[in-house]
């Protein structure tokens, strides 16, 4: 997973209107309501029907971390579908996205200008369509380049560019990145 796709991810979660469970037992329990059978939660977290069983009952209260962790992300990627989903909506249609982020941007610009990349802090709010954009390129499992692209181009149009009212031939890459956030 890349940069922009695990920003993505974290921007998801900060949508929820309520926690998801916390202990075992009650995150086995969600799955086992999302997912039907403990044959399919055993599945989804890489452990034994019988593990499953155990983590149910209270037979087994600490797995192992790497287990935690698998167990708390199948339920964060089921918890609240809705919330998550009308959240993307009204910034891919109405609000956009924030971005802020600190890395290298390169130019490619017309004669007699700088072309050397250097390190920004930027944050920038982008449009609806770029935030459609960026969603659409996820869901349909585009790489980090791709979805970097994306950003790189609302960021050289609003920010670089300010709606076309300067730096007309300019080109933005993103490259280098320290750290990257997205809200909405």
């Amino acid at each position: 997973m890349g940069d922009i796709d695990e920003a993505l991810e974290r921007a998801d979660f900060e949508a929820f209107t309520r926690e998801p469970p916390k202990g075992l037992k009650a995150r086995i329990n969600f799955l086992l309501g999302q997912l039907k059978t403990t044959k399919a939660v055993a599945q989804e977290i890489g452990v034994s029907q019988r593990s499953v069983e155990r983590y149910r009952t209270g037979e087994r209260k600490h797995p192992p971390k790497d287990i935690a962790g698998r167990i708390e992300t199948a339920v964060r990627a089921r918890w609240q579908p809705k919330v998550r989903g009308r959240r993307r909506k009204q910034a891919a249609t109405q609000t956009g996205i924030t971005v802020e982020t600190r890395a290298r941007f390169g130019y490619t610009a017309p004669i007699g200008t700088t072309d050397d990349g250097r390190m920004r802090r930027l944050t920038v709010h982008l449009p609806a369509a770029y935030a459609a954009r960026l969603f659409d390129a996820q869901q349909q499992d585009a790489t980090d380049q791709q979805m970097r692209d994306i950003v790189a181009e609302g960021l050289q149009e609003v920010y670089f560019k300010d709606g076309g009212r300067r730096a007309t031939g300019l080109e933005v890459s993103l490259t280098d990145i320290d750290y990257f956030d997205v809200s909405y």
